[in-house]
This record gives C-alpha cells, structure tokens and sequence, in this order.
C-alpha cells in the first residue's frame, strides 16, 4: 500500500474512533514515514522539523481566542441578546393582538406578522453567526449568550431548531470560506495560500474569495432548501423545559460596551492595515487594557482562557504541519499520483468526485477545515496538477475538501457550538437534529459544487 494512503486511512481510522487528534496525527506521520522507507529516528526528524510551519497559526488562535475571552468579559453579547429577545417579543405581541381582533382582518395580518417575527428571528442569528467569524471574532462563544434566551420565541413560533442548527452552521462556515477578515483572514490567507504555495501552486490571495464563492453558493442553496422545503413544517417543543433551563439575566456596564466597540473597531481596522490577526488582536486587548476594562495583572489569566478555547485548533495545526511534512519525505505523494492518473485517465470529473470524497473522509475524522489543509493540500496540489486541473480549479478543490470536515462533522465547532445553545432545555440531539441535518444540506452541496468549479475554473 502507497505510504500516503496508508497514513492518511490510519489518522481516519484514529480519529472516527475518538483518539486524540493529535495523537492521531503522530502516530500516523511515524507510521507513514516507516512504510515510506524511513527509519524511526528519520520519521522523528522530519515531523519535528515540519512543526515550525503551524507555529504562527497556533499564535493566530491564541490570540484570538484571548480577545474574544475579553469580549465576553465586557458584556456587549449579552445587551445584543436582550436587545434581539426585547424586538421580537413586541413583534410577537402585536401578533397576538391582530389575531384577537376582527377573525377576518386576523388571519392575513397574523400570517404576515408570523413570517415577520421569522425572518427578524432568522436573519439576526445568521447576522450574529457572521459577525462572529470576521466582525467580532469571537468564533461560537456568542452562542451559548445569544441562543438560549431565544428558545421561547422559537418554540411559540413552532420553528424547527433542525433549521437553526442549519442557519447557524452556514454563519459560521461559509463566512470563513469567503470574506478575508478574521477566521476568515486566517483560513483564505495564512493556511490556504501558503499550504498552496508550499506545495508549489501558483496562485494569488486576492484570488482565493473568488474560487470559493462557488462552493459557498452551492452552501446557500442547501440552506435555502432547508429553511423553505425541508424544515418548513412547524415542530413542537416542551415550553416547561425551556423555562426551567432558562439562566438569570447578567447586569453589565454601559462603560464596558463602549470601550468594547472601540476595541472591535480598532482590530479590525488595526488588522487590515497591518494584514495581522495577531497585531489586531493584541490592539483590541490593550485597548481594553488601558480603559480600565481589564486590569493589566488579569491579561495573563485572558489569555490563559484564551488558550484553553482556541489553543487545541493551535497543537491540531502544529501537529498538520509536521503529519504533512513526513508524507512528502517518504516521496510516495508523486507515486499516489502517477495510479491514480494511470486508473482514472483524463476524467476530471471522476478525479474531482474522487479528490472531494476523499476529502469528505479525512475531515470528518478531524472535524476542523483549518487543520486538514496542510494534509489535504500535500497531497491534493500534485494530484490535481497530475490530472492537468488549472491553479484555481486546484485551489477550489482544496478549499472544499477542507471545509466538508466544518460542515458536517460530529467533532466540528460549527456543529458542537449550535448544538450547545439548542439543546440547552434537551431538546435537541446532536447527531440526529444537527449533525445530520448539516451533512445532508450542505456537504452533499459542497461536493456537487467542488466538481462545478474545478470543471469551469
């Protein structure tokens, strides 16, 4: 069996049956690199040597995590989630007023408050869903604020949380897939770029967003099916329990929101100028430092929690790095390359459907586009070049193999952090009424629209 192969089923195979994904990703690099013709001691070196290729990512993550720690801290998410439950319940209540009205006036002007109070509902957490990844990067933290409070409304309304679950799971993916800012700076720019040009492919940043609206719009469209078709229907929730699981309202300080807009705004201006997530972050921290927010002896406990929620995608990239740098050593890439054009032949879109199923394995083992892309990408680039696949169609190929694992994995953050603010009131099982609504509406879209770009980019 080619050592590549071998290597990559193994960390499969590790990581569906819940081992350590970094542990996972060494085991596999030692046992890759041996049935590659190295020597342990060999295999050792080389995956050692790869580690530094992760170190500015795992940085990335840190950081970010200690802002959004901060942000939290300051209570901004909370005012946001008042604000939001405070504007749909007066919608609500002038709905129950029209229909204890004149039954013939009710019935249109009731139809049309219910689609109202829907489409506020929906459309503030898909905004808040975005805003998380590239605005206020504070990634699914916001969910566990933003999302129980609204469970009441949800249930009076009859709204499938299967269909929430989708909404939130498309903010939070396909935002990173598309605009370069925040996660998504981090996704398109540091790790899809450079693991494209390290593996020798030609392409621009600037490109990037272009090659992966496509698959991004395949996404839309498997939400739009399953908001409108396939969780159209009403679903009946126990309101007792959401009641019961509801948590106590938290006092904030009008102070603390303005300095945390100050400091969203100066990261995120901060981060443009400078092309650094890292540089951002730490503007925003000290901005919140110096107003008083955080006092200077507590930076060291943010980041320290920072670390704790962002810090394992960090050692998961660090450890992609090194996973990836054995596979290359052992030389067996350019042999996977060469069958695997001798088997399919000039069929792209059999090597496409092939690239992108394969894909499909190795991230829902990882659950996380960020970490796969510099094992993806190794292999991926040469193969794809093999089959003569222009540059960008190579750079879609990649970028969708990565995010199938985001999309639809048990051990995903875009599918764990939903399922947190859902089943709050244990309402909503994970597998069943997230995971598998995700897989279905938006992988089975990602493949298909994979295939399309690589064909017409």
């Amino acid at each position: 069996m080619n050592a590549v192969v071998f290597a990559v089923l193994l960390m499969v195979v590790l990581s569906l049956v819940r081992v350590n994904i970094v542990i996972a990703l060494i085991i596999s690099a030692l046992a890759g690199g041996l049935m590659g013709g190295l020597s342990v001691q060999e295999s050792v070196e080389v995956f050692t040597s790869g580690l530094g290729g992760g170190a500015e990512i795992a940085l990335n993550y840190a950081m970010l995590g200690a802002f959004a720690v901060t942000i939290s801290k300051s209570g901004i998410t909370d005012v946001l989630a008042k604000k939001v439950i405070a504007k749909i319940t007066q919608v609500q209540d002038g709905l129950n007023n029209v229909a204890n009205e004149d039954e013939s006036l009710a019935r249109g002007g009731s139809r049309l408050q219910l689609i109202w109070v829907k489409a506020i509902l929906l459309s503030t957490m898909l905004l808040a869903a975005v805003a998380s990844q590239n605005v206020v990067p504070v990634h699914i933290a916001f969910i566990p604020i933003l999302i129980p409070p609204l469970l009441h409304v949800m249930a009076s309304l009859r709204l499938d949380r299967r269909a929430v679950a989708c909404l939130i799971t498309f903010g939070l993916t396909a935002t990173y897939m598309l605009l370069p800012v925040g996660f998504g700076k981090i996704f398109l720019n540091t790790i899809l770029h450079q693991n494209l040009v390290d593996n020798g492919l030609d392409v621009t940043v600037s490109s990037l967003p272009l090659v992966m609206a496509i698959p991004v719009f395949g996404m839309f469209l498997g939400l739009l099916f399953a908001l409108f078709v396939t969780y159209r229907k009403g679903r009946d929730y126990s309101l007792q329990k959401i009641l019961e699981a509801e948590s106590e309202a938290i006092h904030v300080n009008a102070f603390h929101l303005w300095v945390a807009a100050v400091a969203v705004v100066a990261a995120l201006a901060t981060q443009l100028y400078t092309n650094s997530v890292i540089v951002g972050s730490l503007i925003g921290l000290i901005v919140f430092v110096a107003s008083g927010v955080i006092k200077a002896k507590e930076s060291q406990d943010v980041f320290s929690r920072g670390v704790v929620i962002m810090g394992v995608f960090g050692f998961i990239m660090i450890s992609a790095a090194g996973f990836a740098e054995v596979l290359k050593a052992t030389n067996a890439i350019e042999g996977l390359v060469n069958s695997t054009v001798g088997v399919i032949g000039e069929n792209k879109i059999l090597a496409a459907a092939l690239m992108l199923t394969t894909g499909l394995l190795i991230t829902m083992g990882i659950g996380s586009s960020f970490s796969t892309i510099p094992i993806i990408a190794s292999i991926y680039v040469p193969l794809a070049l093999g089959f003569g696949f222009s540059p960008l169609a190579t750079a879609a190929l990649v970028g969708t193999a990565a995010a199938l694992g985001d999309a639809g994995s048990p051990a995903s953050d875009s599918t764990l952090g939903p399922t947190s603010g859902l089943n709050v009131d244990g309402q909503h099982d994970h597998i069943w009424d997230t995971v598998v609504p995700t897989f279905m509406h938006f992988n089975l879209p990602l493949i298909a629209f994979g295939i399309l770009a690589s064909q017409v980019l």
